[in-house]
């Protein structure tokens, strides 16, 4: 069996060798993907999010010699990560969860070639010097908030201590060059509860975009599937066989040669709003994967040097807006844009 690693962090691809032939799909994947329960992986297949040869499958469906496995992880599962001291912008935190604001450049999870420095470790280390002041975000609170240290949770983890947990429960993922809001819960609880929000499209996902041109229209909706390229491994394409994608855009100003996009999503697919706006010829500004040498034909000098200091692509997640677990108050959270994007707009005034 072989493994792809994808620029991304939201994917696997397997190639299926002699070794794993006649398995079950659900059980192959509980032993290849580390942290995932295999009720949770028979979730993603049963929700389309895992193809067999570019293909749904069925989580009974024994493996054949060849077959090729694309997993798109598309909520994160808590797991445990080696705490960093690293700075971090928090928007909004309770006792149950967090929303951070990521700069662009931090990779969301460990990786390959990527084994600290992320958000992960960043969180794991501020949620371990904060402990938490229950255990379990929807569970009552114990007596003088203690936590026993000799059991483990109701769901096999291990005791938090009094020290905090080095346990991090991100909900969802953002790409490295895309800054601004990402969700993340303190326990499995909390995370299964929101990350089920996900699952039913009821939290509002709205980013800013720079594109390049200028749409005729002032606002639409593009309904795509997305798929892996065949003959680029490392991207995504639109595609009849991919999954299902649903993005909403409205124009928020328009510039000379490029337009500000505002930008809902539905679905939550890798890359999902960069292959999207290239799909119909408009590319994020600064994304040299799918803009196709765009940056690179701009005619003013000025505009054209600032793009390439940029050194990132100019998509950010403004607002962030979903049911407490808890509370089941709505919280609607927004984040400005960060110093580089703005400075890239006044240069475009």
């Amino acid at each position: 069996m072989s493994t792809e690693a994808p620029n991304d962090e939201n994917s696997e691809v397997f190639t299926i060798d002699k070794v794993a032939v006649g398995k079950r799909l659900d059980a192959f994947l509980a032993e290849q993907v580390e942290g995932w329960s295999r009720a949770r992986l028979q979730r993603l297949i049963d929700g389309g999010d895992v193809l067999v040869n570019a293909k749904a499958a069925k989580p009974s469906y024994k493996l054949r010699e060849g077959d090729e496995i694309d997993v798109d992880l598309v909520e994160a599962p808590v797991e445990r990560f080696e705490p960093e001291d690293i700075p971090l912008d928090i928007v909004y935190e309770d006792e149950f969860l967090a929303v951070i604001n990521k700069p662009a450049g931090m990779v969301v999870h460990p990786g390959a070639g990527i084994p600290n420095g992320t958000l992960a470790n960043a969180i794991a280390w501020h949620f371990r010097s904060e402990p938490p002041a229950v255990v379990g975000g929807l569970a009552e609170p114990k007596g003088n908030n203690e936590v026993s240290e000799t059991s483990d949770d109701a769901f096999g983890n291990p005791p938090l201590t009094s020290s905090g947990s080095d346990r991090v429960g991100i909900v969802h993922r953002l790409d490295k060059d895309t800054s601004g809001l990402i969700l993340v819960a303190k326990d499995e609880k909390t995370h299964e509860a929101l990350a089920e929000q996900f699952r039913t499209r009821t939290v509002e996902k709205s980013y800013v975009a720079l594109v390049h041109g200028s749409p005729r229209e002032n606002k639409g909706t593009i309904d795509r599937p997305i798929a892996r390229d065949r003959w680029h491994r490392t991207k995504m394409t639109v595609a009849a066989n991919g999954r299902e994608a649903l993005s909403i855009w409205k124009v928020r100003q328009r510039f000379e040669k490029f337009t500000l996009l505002e930008v809902e999503i539905k679905t939550g697919r890798t890359h999902q709003i960069r292959v999207h706006l290239a799909s119909i010829n408009h590319p994020v500004v600064g994304d040299a994967t799918y803009n196709e040498g765009r940056d690179n034909t701009i005619a003013n000098a000025d505009i054209k040097k600032a793009v390439q200091k940029l050194d990132r692509f100019f998509l950010h997640s403004e607002r962030l807006a979903f049911a407490h677990p808890n509370t089941k108050e709505r919280l609607s959270l927004f984040c400005e844009l960060p110093g580089e994007l703005a400075q890239l707009l006044e240069t475009l005034q």
